[in-house]
């Protein structure tokens, strides 16, 4: 069920009531912060990508993932931090109610850290675009369904758009209005070589024609990014990775 907690602005002090989001983890089960009712909004006044994102456990198989930081806006302008609980207060009240935040987990599929066999998978759930920040969540979200795990935020930022990692493979997520580049594709080409990386694109608006040849001759996966989250395949190399032959136009 869903979590709702009073939430008071800290400029107007108007009371909202906010209800934390779920999203879906790997494994196909439904995923939230857990709310703190006696932690204290703060206002955000620059975004910073740290914090941004918080660390959810799935309590149905144990898996840890970074998911947007929930917030809420209120009439008079200000966006606040809704206040979440820390990993040994969920661990203190799950001990006190009897529940399991985090079973045990065998050493086969669950932890593996490269992609996935598609017959291993369950299907892919979403999240609907609206915003930049929405995009690179689809994208993260796609990328532990693929099996990478350990999603985070790249070390190198790319020329363009948000870039993505995990052990084994590096993502650039371009949210923006044109067409990926064929600069933009051979720039993320020559990250991932010098981090002995796999990698993949994501756009939103998809590529230029140049763009795509260079990707399909450096075995690049290209994804757009529809406006429920869901990556569609581009290109050979990404409908083999996604287990479909399914292209995009």
């Amino acid at each position: 069920m869903a979590e709702t907690v009073p939430v008071r602005c800290p400029a107007c002090h108007r009371e909202h009531r906010y209800t934390a989001p779920a999203y879906p983890c790997a494994c196909g089960a439904p995923v939230a912060p857990r709310l703190d009712r006696h932690g204290v909004a703060t206002p955000v006044s620059h975004r910073v990508w740290q914090d941004d994102w918080v660390t959810v456990r799935c309590r149905s198989c144990g898996r840890g993932g970074e998911w947007p930081r929930p917030e809420v806006g209120c009439s008079c302008g200000v966006v606040m931090r809704v206040p979440v609980m820390d990993a040994q207060s969920v661990a203190e009240q799950d001990d006190a109610t009897g529940q399991d935040a985090t079973p045990d987990l065998d050493t086969g599929a669950d932890r593996r850290d490269t992609a996935a066999a598609p017959a291993a998978r369950p299907p892919f759930h979403s999240v609907t675009i609206r915003t930049a920040l929405d995009a690179v969540t689809a994208t993260a979200l796609y990328l532990r369904w693929l099996g990478y795990q350990g999603v985070r935020r790249a070390d190198q930022r790319p020329p363009s758009g948000i870039g993505l990692a995990a052990r084994g493979v590096v993502a650039q997520v371009d949210p923006a209005v044109r067409p990926a580049t064929l600069r933009d594709v051979e720039c993320l080409w020559l990250t991932a070589m010098t981090e002995s990386s796999n990698c993949l694109y994501f756009s939103l608006t998809g590529y230029t024609a140049e763009a795509r040849s260079r990707a399909d001759a450096l075995g690049i996966p290209l994804f757009v990014l529809d406006l429920t989250g869901t990556p569609r395949p581009v290109n050979e190399p990404a409908g083999a990775l996604a287990g479909t032959e399914n292209r995009a136009p």
